[in-house]
């Protein structure tokens, strides 16, 4: 065999043998982790801040999560700051930073089966969209019944009624749902 057809032969073996090794893929925006919410409920007429709070350190399965739920007085509105956490890790890493970073492709949704009780965005991403890390919590008469807080990963904010609230249309991911039990009296 001629020098250049060595050559040629072990050069192509090389490429075969380099190619069939496994990269390991590029994640770009790897999911959250979040095993903590909570959803400090700040009285505007003053008092005690109500602390909601969800705790699952375990994931999906395993350990049943960690529920405090609520009472709220009637006829009050409360300044609402959620904070994700992920505590799995030795230093507890705040995904609400990461949430506020990539707000454009966040949003919080707030539904409530507690007549009277309302929540309003009182913030927004860069865009001027809503976010809902911070908003406003309103009751009006007393009642029982649950507030069920989403996140989503890459909403649809441009859909019908997503700016407002409505989570019906707006597609994307669910990074964490949490329901809490609310009492209004």
């Amino acid at each position: 065999m001629k020098k250049s057809t060595l050559i040629f032969i072990g050069a192509a073996f090389f490429m075969i043998l380099f190619s069939a090794c496994e990269k390991t893929p590029i994640i770009p925006n790897e999911e959250e982790v979040i095993t903590t919410l909570h959803y400090e409920l700040t009285p505007n007429g003053g008092g005690a801040a109500v602390l909601l709070t969800f705790q699952d350190l375990d994931g999906d399965g395993g350990n049943a999560p960690t529920i405090t739920n609520g009472t709220l007085a009637a006829n009050e509105t409360y300044t609402g700051n959620l904070v994700l956490l992920n505590e799995t890790t030795t230093t507890v890493d705040s995904i609400s930073n990461e949430v506020l970073e990539e707000g454009t492709e966040h949003q919080f949704f707030f539904e409530s089966t507690v007549n009277g009780l309302s929540v309003q965005y009182n913030d927004t991403d860069n865009n001027n969209n809503p976010l809902g890390l911070s908003s406003l919590l309103t009751t009006t008469t007393a009642g029982a019944g649950t507030l069920k807080i989403t996140l989503r990963h890459e909403p649809n904010k441009q859909a019908t009624g997503v700016i407002g609230g409505d989570i019906s249309n707006a597609g994307g991911e669910t990074d964490i749902e949490v329901t809490f039990n609310i009492d209004v009296q």
